[in-house]
């Protein structure tokens, strides 16, 4: 059920299977990213939905322990169902409460529809949440929606753009801004809609 922070009803959508978010693949920026560019450690992936990308993660290097976390008790069955590939594992729960293992033992954070999926007022908690999440010095790689709305999707929200300034101010002097590129595979229709960045986590 939608709660007071989140009005969206995840569960309901992934039981009734309006998920137009999940393209049944990973998100080609990432796989992009993951050929030249490798994330090692311990990666928290929020709002994993079926895993995909989790799981492209977890197999571009098999040490790396991959956790995948969703407030859908259906999507993390989903995810669970999939053959598996590394050190990837599934959690259901919510992103504002993370579970004990999770706080200040990730080495990175891995953004992708996530940040689309939530209200605007829930920005500041969204950056608190990957703070807390991080070991210090951890990093946040994310794909950021510009302008998120597919050509056949009604642009109301969900989801929701964010502008860089918008991200700028989210993340604030927290973190480190260390790397910001438009990438050059996407999905069909957003061609420069999509913003890839590399945060660190300074204090």
């Amino acid at each position: 059920m939608p709660n007071q922070q989140d009005p969206t009803d995840w569960e309901n959508h992934y039981q009734e299977g309006i998920t137009p978010w999940d393209k049944g693949a990973p998100a080609p920026p990432l796989v992009e990213h993951l050929e030249t560019d490798q994330i090692a450690g311990r990666i928290l992936v929020p709002g994993c939905g079926y895993g995909h990308d989790v799981r492209a993660i977890a197999a571009a290097r098999a040490e790396s322990e991959v956790v995948g976390l969703d407030i859908s008790a259906t999507a993390i069955s989903g995810a669970k169902k999939q053959s598996k590939v590394g050190q990837e594992s599934y959690v259901h729960g919510d992103l504002f409460d993370l579970p004990d293992e999770l706080r200040g033992h990730c080495d990175y954070v891995f953004e992708h529809t996530c940040l689309s999926g939530l209200p605007p007022a829930l920005r500041p908690d969204y950056a608190e949440a990957f703070h807390t999440a991080l070991k210090p010095g951890g990093h946040v790689l994310g794909i950021f929606f510009l302008t998120p709305w597919d050509k056949d999707e009604v642009p109301e929200p969900p989801p929701y753009g964010v502008s860089l300034e918008e991200l700028d101010q989210m993340f604030g002097e927290r973190f480190e801004l260390l790397k910001e590129w438009e990438p050059t595979r996407f999905y069909p229709g957003r061609e420069g809609r999509e913003i890839m960045r590399l945060l660190r986590r300074v204090n």
